[in-house]
């Protein structure tokens, strides 16, 4: 009996690309059926920097507007100045076993100074909060009638939401996108009949805003945000409305309302600019955030409704049209019913594969609309805020979330997205230094949780939780991330000097554990989590298993660049010396991955945090194949960590599970991530779930997990490193037929997949830069050559 062989061929590019498809409607459009009553009810729409969110009233809509330079606060000197003085007793305490009293030491000497310490109420102290810029509000006169045949969209496939509504017989429309091209807000209302648009339109914010007419059609705020010291160093800015009427009549009312009277049509343009690069690392060159506001406005009204939204779309679908997927058969039914009620359907064990792949659409949309190139990275809520005190103050947390709002973007083809982050680290740098010396007397620099746009790296303010000291090594993750995605040697050199400074600072600050000679990071935390000695909760500890995984990925990211760029080679020597002692992965007697060195009991089995498993994912030390003792001990810490968490932890162990080549379960933590969430969840913490809207949440929203659960979809369809590309690693049975075009793979190749009842059919893997690689599905393993990278494409077919 002859065994089949796989087919391999190589054909021209062009014959080997399938071309883009546009979403089918199920996994297109954001469908809604009632007006929102909350953020994560509303119709989010951005361009990066510009945002709104449409609630869709009737009667009254409520549009909350956002610019991502809307940060109160300014910098400041948190670091403690004489904590390096303290650190030797903290060693010693911790090194005899005394975590308690090292961790009082640490409260006391070994956290952030200052009263701008980012407690979370940041908004008027220093460290400041991400904040709304204010919001436009419409009254529409005679919409007292009940509305029918009510219908709200946010069309993925066009970044353009939609909302359609009948009343005393009229058919009305609404549509609006926020341009890049324009960097203008629109929004357009339309009836089927004439006269029948009425309307008062206003601006409001609740504090620090002046509101002026601008003739008799237009609107100006502006004001200067708190600079935490109550001082005149505050972010400027402003926002400026224009209402354009065809048909009826238009006037200014009391400086602060314009008065829309028996219109056909109506245009809204809302254009907004703050000058936060004049004090920060990133934004718009703005010197004059008015003025600005204004040559953007008078810019988007020389174009007509038509155009500005053509090259509205034309410019988002450069972006979004890289990647398609398709899950199931086409759906009508899935198409035809509201979020909300998928939501629960889906929770409750329908079938619907078109909902994971709206959400992983959906994740993309988002980063599209909240990451642009020279703009501030997305933050905890993307740039989506509707307070002035944002939870959490909407700024970074790199000991898991601002990493994993960059999940997606090399895996999904969005890698220009990634600038964004690669900003806000060198941002960090500087300041770190500072923090590097204050704290251990090193070299390098360092970055502890909490990070905002004046250089914030000192520790939190409690050793519970902001004693983590490797999240610096984890955002240099994301640098040499960038590097094997893309293979741009050009990038690498330029953060070459960031990936060096900070090996040199965990190179200086690891110190030896006599009991097992392994060196260690002193003091950290693992991210958040705490264990029992003595029968109390301790959390500071000697070289927590999170820190060391990723002290391996930078050493041997350092060691690999510094070959590649022919430099550093004592450095690179010391790398290898060191790596070599750093204490490794092990399991506890019970075969799961211990979290700390010792094996202590665990405060909380099910916690929310799982970063002894950063190695597994998004690292690459635990796999299946290379560490099956390991990948084992994984599988039962997650066992016992449970399927039921907040929601970007539910993401995280979604890509866990892929990584562990477990579909079927991976699709089991989608299913719990997509439970709906509502009003009510807020009260349950850490219950996680998805809002009306599909934000995640945390609760409250938390765009991380909406990240997450996008990144860890498509690592279900598609896993790679340098030297190999994994298809269909751990496809759902829940997906038996599908396709998908345009992920991306480490080394430099784009690659296209099909398949049918659960059994792949056809890869087409295309060269952006690579030579050469293997692949891999299930047991068969065949070697991907391109003589032309620049003409042709490997196509495998079992």
């Amino acid at each position: 009996m002859k065994t089949k062989l796989p087919a391999i061929v190589l054909l021209p590019l062009t014959c080997a690309m399938i071309a883009f498809a546009t979403p089918r409607d199920e996994s297109r459009y954001v469908l809604l059926a009632a007006p929102g009553q909350r953020l994560y009810e509303s119709s989010p729409l951005g361009n990066g920097r510009l945002g709104a969110s449409l609630y869709g009233g009737v009667t009254e809509e409520r549009i909350v507007l956002n610019e991502s330079g809307m940060w109160s606060g300014s910098p400041e000197d948190a670091d403690r100045q004489d904590a390096h003085q303290a650190l030797p007793e903290i060693r010693r305490l911790l090194l005899e076993g005394k975590n308690h009293e090292a961790e009082a030491l640490v409260n006391a000497n070994f956290t952030c100074a200052g009263a701008g310490s980012g407690r979370g109420a940041g908004a008027n102290v220093p460290y400041g909060s991400y904040q709304t810029l204010g919001d436009l509000r419409l009254k529409f006169l005679g919409a007292e009638a009940p509305a029918t045949n009510y219908r709200r969209t946010l069309d993925l496939a066009e970044a353009v939401a939609r909302l359609t509504y009948e009343q005393n017989g009229v058919h009305f429309t609404r549509e609006g996108f926020v341009s890049q091209p324009a960097e203008a807000f629109v929004l357009r209302l339309s009836a089927d009949q004439p006269g029948k648009l009425s309307l008062d339109a206003t601006l409001a914010r609740t504090e620090r805003a002046t509101i002026e007419a601008v003739g008799k059609s237009g609107l100006v705020m502006h004001g200067q945000l708190n600079d935490g010291y109550n001082g005149t160093n505050g972010v400027r800015y402003a926002a400026r409305l224009e209402v354009r009427a065809q048909g009826g009549s238009v006037e200014m009312i009391d400086h602060a309302t314009v008065r829309v009277r028996q219109a056909d049509e109506v245009l809204l343009f809302v254009t907004a600019a703050t000058d936060i690069k004049r004090r920060s690392f990133a934004g718009r060159d703005v010197a004059d955030p008015r003025a600005t506001a204004e040559v953007d406005l008078a810019a988007a009204l020389r174009t007509d409704f038509t155009a500005l939204r053509q090259a509205h779309v034309a410019h988002y679908q450069k972006l979004f049209n890289r990647v398609s997927l398709s899950l199931g058969e086409p759906d009508a039914a899935a198409a035809s019913r509201p979020a909300p009620e998928r939501l629960s359907a889906f929770h409750s064990g329908a079938a619907d594969p078109g909902l994971a792949a709206l959400y992983f659409n959906f994740g993309r949309y988002l980063l599209i609309s909240s990451s642009r190139p020279g703009g501030l990275p997305a933050n905890l809520q993307g740039i989506w805020a509707d307070s002035i005190q944002t939870p959490w103050n909407g700024d970074w947390h790199s000991n898991v979330n601002v990493q994993m709002n960059y999940w997606p973007a090399e895996t999904t083809n969005l890698s220009e997205l990634h600038q964004p982050l690669f900003a806000l680290v060198d941002s960090l740098i500087e300041p770190g230094k500072k923090t590097a010396q204050a704290y251990y007397r090193a070299r390098g620099w360092v970055a502890f949780l909490l990070n905002n746009p004046w250089g914030f790296t000192s520790p939190g303010e409690s050793a519970s939780w902001g004693s983590t000291v490797s999240c610096s090594a984890w955002l240099c993750q994301h640098l040499w991330d960038h590097y094997l995605f893309t293979g741009d040697r050009e990038f690498l050199a330029r953060a070459w000097p960031t990936l060096k400074g900070s090996a040199l600072f965990y190179l200086d600050m690891l110190i030896e554990d006599p009991k097992s000679g392994f060196l260690v990071t002193a003091p950290s935390n693992s991210p958040e989590n705490a264990f029992l000695l003595d029968g109390k909760p301790a959390h500071v500890c000697l070289g927590p298993t999170a820190d060391m995984q990723l002290l391996r990925y930078l050493f041997d990211a350092c060691i690999a660049a510094s070959e590649t760029l022919g430099t550093d080679p004592e450095l690179r020597a010391e790398l290898k010396t060191k790596r070599a002692r750093l204490a490794p992965t092990r399991p506890g007697s019970d075969g799961r991955v211990l979290e700390w060195q010792q094996e202590y009991p665990e405060a909380d089995p099910q916690h929310r945090h799982i970063a002894h498993l950063w190695g597994l994912f998004p690292g690459n030390e635990i796999t299946p194949h290379g560490t099956p003792a390991l990948a084992a001990g994984a599988r039962k810490t997650l066992d016992v960590r449970g399927d039921v968490s907040t929601g970007w932890s539910l993401a995280y162990k979604m890509g866990m599970w892929a990584r562990l080549g477990d579909g079927d379960r991976a699709h089991r933590l989608l299913r719990n991530a997509l439970r709906p969430a509502t009003a009510q969840t807020a009260s349950k913490q850490w219950s996680g779930g998805t809002y009306d809207n599909l934000f995640d949440a945390h609760p409250p929203f938390q765009i991380d997990g909406n990240f997450g659960g996008t990144a860890a979809i498509a690592e279900m369809l598609l896993q790679s490193t340098p030297e190999e590309i994994v298809v269909l690693p751990a496809l759902p049975s829940a997906w038996p037929d599908g396709s998908v075009t345009g992920l991306r793979a480490r080394g430099g190749y784009e690659v296209d997949l099909e398949w049918r009842a659960g059994k792949l059919t056809r890869a087409t893997v295309r060269s952006t830069g690579g030579g050469g690689t293997q692949l891999r599905y299930g047991a068969t393993t065949v070697p991907v050559t391109f003589p032309d990278a620049n003409r042709s494409a490997f196509v495998f077919k079992p």
